[in-house]
C-alpha cells in the first residue's frame, strides 16, 4: 500500500512538473529569456518582439476602420518597451494611451474596471485620479499563463461600440492574434446623465474640407494630407520614417552583438516611436529620452556639447543643471532639406557601437544624403 503511495505521489510530482514547464516553455517566447534575462534578473518581462507584434497589429485593425490611434506598451516595472504615435495624433491622444496601461498595470485589471466605477458613483472620480489611475477604457493587463509581463495602452479613437470598435477592443484584438485567446472584456455600462447640463455653443476649430498644411518633403518623411489638417502641422516626422530610423538602428545594434533603447520625438517634444531592446534597463531608457529631448532643445546633437564640456569643464553647472541638458552623446536633432522635423535619442550602447552611430545609421537608412549629420574634424597626426 505504501509502495503504491509512494509511486502515485511521484507520478503527482512529475505531471505537475510537465505541467510548470509546459507553462514556462509557452510563455517563454514572450518574454526575454536565456542570458539577457538573467543579466536583468527578470524572466517575466515582455520582449520587444511581442510588443512590436501587438502594437502593429492594433495599427492595422486601425488603418481597416480608417482611424488613428496612439500605442504604449509597458513591461511589468512600468519601463516604456514599444511605443507608437500614429499619423494625426494630438497631444492627449498620446498621454491617454499611456495612462491607461499604467492603471491596468497597476491595478493588474482593464482601465475600464475604474471606468465603471466612476459610472457608477460619478463622486470616485476625483479619488481614482488621485491616486494616479485614469478611469477610461483602453488600458488591459498583458496575461500569460497568469503570469503579468506588461500592459497596453490605447488611445485616440471615438468609440463605435456597437459597430465593434473602440481603443479597447483594438488592443484586446490585437493581443488575441498575438498571445491567444483572452479574457472577455468587461461590460460597458451606459453613460449617466449629465446633471445641469448647460446650452453654451460649441464653436468648430477645423480647416476647410481639403485643405491641409504643405511641406516641401515628401510625404513619407513628414505627417501629410489629412492627419497633418488634423493637428495643423505638416512638417512633423512621420510615424514610418520614424519606424525605419529604429528599426535601421536596432539591427545595427544587434549586427554588433547587442540591443538599444531608442526615442524618436515630433519637434513640439511629443513621442512618435519608441523602443526599449532586450535585456535593455532603466538607465539606458531614461537616458535616451533625455538625449533625444536635449537635441531638440539645442537643436544641436548632444555630441557637440559634449566635446565642449570635455575641452572647458567651466560650462557643466550651467549646461546640467541650470539648463537641465543631457550631454551625452546619441541625441541628434533631425534635421532634412534644413527642415527640422524631430530628433532622436539612443542609450545602451548599441553593442559597443556607439549610441550616436546607431542613431546615425537609422537616419541615413530614412533620409538618405538629405538628412544633416554630425560631422567630426579630422583626426590629427601629432
Amino acid at each position: 500500500m505504501m509502495k503504491r503511495f509512494h509511486v502515485a505521489a511521484l507520478v503527482f510530482a512529475v505531471l505537475a512538473l510537465a505541467a510548470t514547464a509546459s507553462a514556462q516553455s509557452s510563455t517563454s517566447q514572450f518574454v526575454v529569456g536565456g542570458e539577457t534575462a538573467k543579466k536583468i534578473h527578470d524572466f517575466g518581462t515582455i520582449n520587444l518582439a511581442t510588443a512590436e507584434r501587438i502594437a502593429e497589429k492594433c495599427e492595422d485593425l486601425a488603418r481597416k476602420e480608417g482611424v488613428a490611434v496612439s500605442i504604449y506598451i509597458l513591461d511589468n516595472e512600468g519601463n516604456h518597451v514599444y511605443m507608437h504615435r500614429m499619423d494625426g495624433q494630438g497631444y492627449l491622444n498620446i498621454v491617454t494611451a499611456e495612462m491607461k496601461a499604467r492603471t491596468a498595470l497597476l491595478t493588474r485589471a482593464p482601465s475600464k474596471a475604474r471606468m465603471n466605477q466612476v459610472l457608477q458613483n460619478p463622486d470616485s472620480e476625483l479619488q481614482q485620479i488621485q491616486i494616479g489611475f485614469f478611469p477610461n477604457s483602453g488600458g488591459l493587463p498583458i496575461i500569460v499563463n497568469d503570469q503579468l509581463i506588461g500592459a497596453i495602452g490605447v488611445g485616440g479613437s471615438a468609440p463605435r461600440v456597437a459597430q465593434g470598435w473602440s481603443d479597447e477592443i483594438c488592443a484586446h484584438k490585437a493581443m488575441t492574434e498575438v498571445l491567444g485567446p483572452q479574457p472577455p472584456l468587461l461590460q460597458d455600462l451606459p453613460p449617466r446623465a449629465a446633471v445641469n447640463r448647460g446650452n453654451a455653443p460649441v464653436p468648430r476649430f477645423e480647416l476647410p474640407q481639403g485643405a491641409a498644411p504643405k511641406s516641401t518633403l515628401p510625404p513619407e518623411f513628414v505627417v501629410s494630407g489629412k492627419a497633418a489638417a488634423n493637428i495643423f502641422d505638416g512638417s512633423q516626422i512621420s510615424g514610418e520614417a520614424a519606424k525605419k530610423i529604429a528599426r535601421t538602428c536596432r539591427d545595427w545594434a544587434a549586427a554588433k552583438g547587442g540591443t538599444a533603447s531608442i526615442y524618436i520625438l515630433d519637434t513640439h517634444g511629443e513621442f512618435v516611436h519608441q523602443e526599449r531592446g532586450d535585456g535593455q534597463i532603466y538607465p539606458n531608457m531614461h537616458t535616451a529620452m533625455l538625449k533625444a529631448q536635449t537635441a531638440l532643445q539645442t537643436r544641436r546633437p548632444t555630441s557637440l556639447p559634449n566635446a565642449q564640456l570635455r575641452n572647458d569643464p567651466s560650462g557643466t553647472p550651467r549646461q546640467l543643471v541650470q539648463f537641465g541638458f543631457f550631454t551625452n552623446s546619441g541625441g541628434i536633432p533631425i534635421v532634412v532639406d534644413g527642415e527640422m522635423i524631430g530628433a532622436i535619442g539612443v542609450g545602451g550602447g548599441a553593442g559597443g557601437g556607439g549610441d550616436e552611430n546607431c542613431a546615425i545609421e537609422g537616419l541615413k537608412a530614412a533620409f538618405g544624403n538629405r538628412v544633416l549629420l554630425p560631422v567630426y574634424p579630422p583626426k590629427s597626426n601629432n
